[in-house]
């Protein structure tokens, strides 16, 4: 495969909602899919971490997530990649929050310019699949070729590995 991909994601551990129930993950869903990626396509790995830590609690995290959206506030990150010249193509892992991304990643997006590169978008999520994430990047990054991406179920992340090769393969990635 391809060592000019970066796996570019961001991933909440802790409380969060899978199958209906308040789960503590002791890894999230999201770097959970983005570790399988790397070993199928020897990408390489970056986290989307924000200064500002959300609050453990479940609850109060999607109402700060919430109002992060709302205000559309942009989160400091604690690193950035150098630079993204050696990478021709980004996958840009994330949970749906209030059906888009995270406000981190957007930080991230807004952060490079990402003409002439693709984007593969891949989401976890619990029932609202890819939400209006797929617009977004593209409205944030016009000069990239965003393709289809992949929507799964952070409860049954841990059995996708095989959903994460062909959604690859079928995008020659």
């Amino acid at each position: 495969m391809s060592s000019k991909i970066l796996i570019a994601y961001f991933s909440r551990e802790g409380k969060n909602y899978v199958g209906g129930n308040i789960v503590d993950l002791p890894v999230g869903n999201t770097e959970v899919a983005a570790k399988m990626i790397e070993k199928l396509t020897d990408g390489k790995l970056f986290k989307i971490d924000p200064v500002r830590r959300y609050s453990p609690d479940y609850n109060k995290c999607t109402d700060e997530a919430k109002d992060e959206l709302h205000k559309n506030l942009r989160s400091e990150l604690t690193a950035y990649p150098d630079k993204l010249d050696d990478y021709d193509t980004i996958i840009l892992g994330y949970p749906n929050w209030w059906g888009t991304m995270p406000m981190p990643v957007w930080t991230f997006l807004e952060k490079f310019d990402f003409s002439g590169k693709t984007i593969l978008p891949l989401c976890t999520h619990e029932g609202s699949g890819m939400g209006h994430s797929e617009n977004d990047i593209q409205k944030l990054c016009p000069g990239a070729k965003v393709e289809k991406g992949l929507a799964i179920r952070g409860g049954s992340v841990k059995n996708a590995e095989n959903d994460l090769a062909a959604w690859l393969k079928k995008l020659n990635k």
